[in-house]
């Protein structure tokens, strides 16, 4: 557990910095959304692509997407059958929806590279590469159902269609599929970016918390907050024994099923209709919450 923990408190570090600058409004008001569309389309992709070109895979990376995909569908499943008994409208059912399985891609990146060893990117290509279309799906249908704004599969395909992460993920296989190498010009280029993706993001996660917003509503964030941070990441491990995953696979469903919900998740909330300031809360206590849970979970189910 002591060398998951050690892995962790930079991450949160580097967040908790996030957190206080933006506080102080350094070195500007309107810096950090402006950072974060730097990191999410230019930085990220940057690294996805660099990290993912020239590695090899095989059969065996079928088993860690069939974990994660099993044990999202098996928890949002739970939260859609439990939907009557949660205190809270349609619109709040979104936002704990999105909570209970929208991942952080910064903080799992993060902490894949401090704990995957050199196999870190290609584990977290093919997790992110099954997570992201799945949850996308399943958070926009859920807003289309609930949320005050709806919406529809044309929309659900547009945002995937337009997504910077699937889309590098894609390019970074196809590269490997075609056999194609890139220049070694364009391959620097790409590793010099992405090594600013990192800290990055994780400065944007941090100033995109909003602790102000954390007034009356405790049942929906503990529900959120179980479901996401304890039900995700065993459901993850019991389907790890089940498929026979190798460690480094189980170490990897458990460390993109474990972080916190994702900032992005609040865009969404706002964009669809879903309960955007119940969101805002659901993200920021997760994320502290999440500096305990992660050693916890991935400490005790990860060897």
């Amino acid at each position: 557990m002591s060398v998951v923990f050690l892995a962790v408190a930079p991450i949160f570090a580097l967040i908790l910095l996030g957190f206080v600058l933006n506080r102080l409004d350094f070195p500007s008001v309107g810096f950090w959304p402006m950072s974060e569309r730097l990191t999410y389309y230019v930085l990220f992709p940057a690294l996805l692509i660099s990290g993912l070109s020239g590695r090899t895979y095989d059969a065996s990376a079928f088993g860690l997407a069939a974990v994660l995909f099993g044990s999202i569908c098996l928890v949002s499943g739970a939260m859609i059958l439990l939907r009557r008994l949660m205190p809270v409208d349609g619109p709040g059912f979104t936002s704990i929806f999105q909570g209970g399985i929208r991942p952080n891609t910064y903080v799992g990146l993060s902490l894949a590279a401090a704990l995957l060893g050199p196999e870190w990117m290609t584990l977290s290509g093919v997790a992110l590469l099954t997570i992201i279309p799945l949850v996308n799906v399943l958070c926009v249908l859920a807003l289309a159902r609930h949320g005050s704004d709806g919406g529809g599969l044309g929309r659900t395909l547009a945002q995937l269609a337009k997504n910077p992460l699937i889309l590098s993920c894609v390019a970074g296989f196809a590269l490997n599929g075609f056999g194609v190498a890139l220049p070694a010009v364009v391959e620097q280029w790409l590793v010099i970016l992405g090594k600013a993706a990192l800290p990055m993001g994780l400065l944007a996660v941090g100033a995109g918390l909003q602790v102000q917003e954390l007034k009356g509503q405790a049942a929906p964030l503990v529900i959120s907050s179980l479901a996401h941070l304890v039900a995700l990441p065993l459901a993850a491990f019991a389907l790890s024994l089940l498929f026979g995953l190798d460690p480094d696979m189980r170490n990897a469903a458990l460390i993109y099923t474990a972080i916190p919900v994702a900032v992005s998740a609040f865009i969404l909330a706002r964009q669809m209709g879903g309960d955007h300031r119940l969101m805002a809360s659901i993200i920021t206590v997760q994320t502290l919450l999440s500096a305990a849970t992660m050693p916890l979970v991935i400490g005790f189910l990860a060897h």
